[in-house]
């Protein structure tokens, strides 16, 4: 991570009503606009803990955890990012940290500065303070903070800029009605169209089963995804490029857009590829098998804080 001056830092830059300023040197409007830069987490202290039900199944199921390859796709990954144009900047290690790696959850980025959420799991909540010293650090404003019941960044799902889907899975998931309510009507008053999601918990995020490739181009697992959003989404006159649940499982669904015709995905993301590449897109396709297998996909590890206007 880059130091910078804080000069420009503000502890929170929303305004009570709406009408934030938008910023000039940072945010995103989207989640398909052109990366420029990026917010990772480190893979140093990562190891799987039950943390979902992909993780579950693969300790269930007696999965050797190999840090020395989960270290070496990692730094596949940022390789990619690099060869892409992305500036990267990483989350300063904690040793107490084990799922820091997964940098969506901890901050949601939006056109008018971060909003640092409010993490479910015990081992996961000091993210959100180490959140606050990488944007304090990069002198990147902080919108505000969560703080009515949990919420996670894989459940701030923009779909285009002015447009946001919400995913919130209740008590027993990881993000609660009232924090994606929160977050929802500050989003509302600086004129955003909402549309609340809830999900099975069996899903974690809403961004498992449905992330946007390009302007009106998503991706989505049809098969675990509410036919309501589906037809939400479709009146938008957004075309769906269905991803099969056995690989939406696998988090083949969990995508980064890197805007101009091309994306970033899992190696095994097999038949997402396939269709995007039929449809002319530049694929990036780590192998991040002993990462993914923990809960968490490309799209979980990715933060952005810097994307051309959507």
């Amino acid at each position: 991570m880059k130091d910078q001056p804080a000069d420009n830092f503000t502890l929170r830059a929303r305004r009570e009503g709406g009408g934030t300023p938008r910023l000039n040197d940072w945010g995103a409007d989207s989640d398909y606009g052109t990366l420029r830069s990026v917010l990772l987490g480190p893979i140093e202290n990562y190891r799987w803990l039950k943390t979902s039900s992909v993780s579950k199944k693969t300790l269930r199921r007696g999965v050797e955890f190999d840090p020395v390859t989960a270290k070496k796709q990692h730094a596949e990954m940022v390789s990619a990012y690099e060869s892409a144009g992305v500036e990267v900047h990483t989350h300063v290690p904690d040793p107490e940290l084990p799922y820091q790696v997964y940098a969506r959850d901890s901050s949601v980025m939006t056109p008018y500065g971060a909003i640092i959420t409010h993490m479910s799991q015990y081992w996961r909540r000091g993210e959100n303070f180490r959140a606050i010293e990488t944007y304090q650090g990069l002198g990147v404003p902080i919108y505000d903070f969560v703080t009515a019941g949990t919420f996670e960044g894989g459940d701030f799902n923009v779909i285009e800029p002015g447009c946001v889907l919400i995913g919130w899975e209740g008590e027993e998931g990881r993000t609660m009605e009232q924090g994606a309510r929160q977050v929802a009507s500050w989003m509302e008053a600086e004129g955003w169209e909402v549309k609340l999601a809830d999900i099975d918990p069996f899903y974690v995020h809403i961004d498992l089963m449905v992330v946007m490739l390009a302007p009106k181009l998503a991706a989505v697992c049809t098969d675990c995804t509410d036919p309501e959003i589906v037809d939400w989404l479709r009146a938008k006159n957004i075309e769906i490029v269905e991803v099969p649940f056995q690989e939406t499982i696998a988090l083949g669904c969990n995508v980064v857009a890197l805007g101009q015709g091309r994306v970033l995905l899992p190696e095994g993301s097999k038949t997402l590829k396939e269709k995007l590449r039929a449809l002319g897109f530049e694929i990036f396709d780590p192998d991040l098998s002993m990462i993914t297998q923990g809960g968490g996909g490309v799209h979980c590890m990715c933060q952005s804080l810097i994307r051309d206007p959507g």
